[in-house]
C-alpha cells in the first residue's frame, strides 16, 4: 500500500516524521509525498500555538475529504495535536481510523497493518517511549539536513505547552549524534541544520554541564559538511565558551537564533524568562563584537497578559535599537494548562494582533534597510531550485536558515545549475523587504 505522510510545524516534527517514514519503507510500504496518490495519509501535526492547531485542524479535513471521495482510505493523526488532546481529537475526527500519541510512533508499522486489518486505534503510549535516535529518509531538500540534539523542554516557560506535550528536555547522546552526523554526511548533506527546543541546553541533564561546544566542535570535524547551522539558541545559555566556537569554526555559519520573546523585565519575570533588556543589549553587543557580521534572528511574543502600552512601547523601541536581521513575531495565545493561561489581566485579543502586526511592519522597514547595505557585496550562496512562474533560479545565503528567512534569486535564467551546488553571488538589488536579486561570479 502508498502511505504519504504530512508533516505540519516545526523541523523537529519533521524529523519525526522522516523516521517514521524510514520505519514505514522497511515495513514494505511504498511511499509518496502526495496524499492524492495515497492509500494511507499520517498527519503528524503541531499544537503548540492557536494558529498551528487551526492549520492542523484544516489539514485533517481536508484528508477526510479525500477519504470521503475514496481515494483515500485511512487516515492516522498523530503528532503534538493528538498528544495534547488525545481522546478530545478521536472524539472530532471520526474520520481518522488512528489517533496516537508521540510515544506510539516507533510502532507506526504495527499502527497501519492494524488499521489495515480493520481496527480503529486510539493509543497513547508514554512520551519517553519517542526515539531519540533512528534511521531517517530525509525529507527536505537533499544538501542540508535538521540534527535534532534532544527532545522536550524543561524550562517551564509560562506562556508554552511544549514540556506538557513532550515531556522534559533529553538530550540525546552525543556519540549517537555524531553517529547519524556522520551518515548524513556520507549520504550528500552539506548543511547541517542543529537543532532543538533550547539546544543550548544540551548536555545538562546527561552529562551535568553544557556539551553544545564540545558537540559542535566534533560536528565541524566530519568531512563533507560545508554549512553548520545552530538555531533556537535561549540569551542566558549563550556562554563565552559556544560564542568562541562559532567565531573560530569555519564551518559553522555566522547566524544565531535566538528568541528573547520580549525585553521588558517584568513581563519577562512573568513569562518566567531569565533575562532583562540590559542583559540582553550585553549579548548582542557582545555576539557583534567577537563575530562580525554575524546574522542575529529572533522570535517575539506581544499581547502577554498584562503587557502594558508602555510596555509595548518598549519593546517596539528594542527592537528599532537592535535592529535585528531577522524576526518573528506572534501574538500570544491563551494555551489550556499553562499558568499564563490561568492568569486575570488578558489582554484583548484584537489588540495582541495589533501589536504583533505593528512591531513586523517595524521590521520590515528594517530588513530593506539592511538588504539594501548588503547591495554591492559578494557572498556564498547555496542553489536551491528554480521557479517556473518568475523564470528564475533561487538560492539561500549562509544568513538565511531554510524555510524562515529569504531568498536570493539569481540573474540568467538560461544558465543551468544544480541543488545543492555552492555559488559566489555579487548582490546587484534588493527585490522586497526580505528577498535580494544576485548575479554569480563563480560557480
Amino acid at each position: 500500500m502508498i502511505v504519504s505522510i504530512v508533516s505540519l510545524g516545526c523541523a523537529k516534527n519533521l524529523v519525526d516524521s522522516e523516521r517514521m517514514l524510514a520505519a514505514l519503507r522497511a515495513g514494505g510500504y511504498v511511499l509518496t509525498a502526495d496524499p492524492a496518490e495515497a492509500d494511507i495519509a499520517i498527519v503528524n501535526t503541531c499544537g503548540f500555538i492557536q494558529s498551528a492547531k487551526e492549520e492542523a485542524i484544516d489539514t485533517i479535513l481536508e484528508l477526510a475529504q479525500l477519504k470521503e471521495s475514496g481515494s483515500l482510505k485511512k487516515l492516522i493523526v498523530t503528532g503534538c495535536l493528538a498528544e495534547r488532546y488525545r481522546e478530545e481529537v478521536a472524539e472530532q475526527f471520526p474520520e481518522a481510523d488512528a489517533v496516537i500519541g508521540i510515544g506510539d510512533q516507533p510502532e507506526i508499522v504495527r499502527v497501519l497493518n492494524e488499521v489495515t486489518a480493520g481496527e480503529r486505534i486510539t493509543r497513547f503510549a508514554p512520551k519517553c517511549n519517542m526515539p531519540l535516535t533512528g534511521k531517517r529518509i530525509v525529507a527536505t531538500l537533499p544538501f542540508f539536513a535538521y540534527l535534532k540534539i534532544a527532545e522536550g523542554c524543561s524550562n517551564g516557560c509560562t506562556y508554552c505547552a511544549i514540556p506538557a506535550i513532550r515531556g522534559k528536555y533529553r538530550s540525546v547522546p552525543m556519540e549517537d549524534l555524531l553517529a547519524e552526523a556522520r551518515a548524513l554526511a556520507e549520504n550528500g548533506v552539506t548543511e547541517l541544520i542543529v537543532i532543538a527546543q533550547d539546544t543550548t541546553r544540551y548536555g545538562e541533564d546527561l552529562y551535568g554541564e553544557q556539551k553544545l561546544p564540545e558537540l559542535l566542535r566534533a560536528l565541524c570535524r566530519i568531512d563533507g559538511f560545508r554549512w553548520i547551522r545552530v538555531l533556537y539558541c535561549y540569551p542566558e545559555r549563550i556562554s563565552d565558551e559556544i560564542i568562541d566556537v562559532i567565531a573560530d569554526e569555519p564551518k559553522i555559519v555566522k547566524y544565531l537564533d535566538i528568541p528573547v520573546q520580549h525585553c521588558n523585565a517584568e513581563v519577562l519575570k512573568r513569562m518566567r524568562r531569565k533575562c532583562d533588556a540590559e542583559m540582553l543589549r550585553g549579548l548582542f553587543r557582545k555576539l557583534r563584537t567577537r563575530i562580525p557580521g554575524i546574522t542575529l534572528r529572533t522570535t517575539l511574543l506581544v499581547g502577554f497578559p498584562g503587557e502594558t502600552d508602555e510596555q509595548f512601547t518598549e519593546l517596539a523601541e528594542f527592537v528599532q535599537e537592535m535592529r535585528f536581521d531577522r524576526m518573528g513575531c506572534f501574538a500570544y495565545s491563551e494555551e489550556e494548562g499553562t499558568p499564563a493561561a490561568r492568569m486575570t489581566d488578558q489582554v484583548d485579543p484584537e489588540l495582541r494582533q495589533h501589536r504583533a502586526d505593528l512591531l513586523m511592519e517595524q521590521q520590515m522597514q528594517i530588513a530593506a534597510e539592511l538588504n539594501a547595505e548588503r547591495v554591492g557585496t559578494e557572498t556564498e550562496a547555496v542553489i536551491e531550485g528554480y521557479d517556473s512562474a518568475a523564470g528564475m533560479w533561487y538560492a539561500r545565503t549562509a544568513a538565511d536558515a531554510p524555510d524562515i528567512d529569504g531568498r536570493l534569486w539569481l540573474a540568467g535564467a538560461e544558465t543551468q545549475y544544480r541543488a545543492g551546488q555552492y555559488v559566489n553571488v555579487l548582490l546587484t538589488s534588493t527585490v522586497d523587504d526580505y528577498d535580494l536579486l544576485g548575479e554569480v561570479k563563480d560557480r
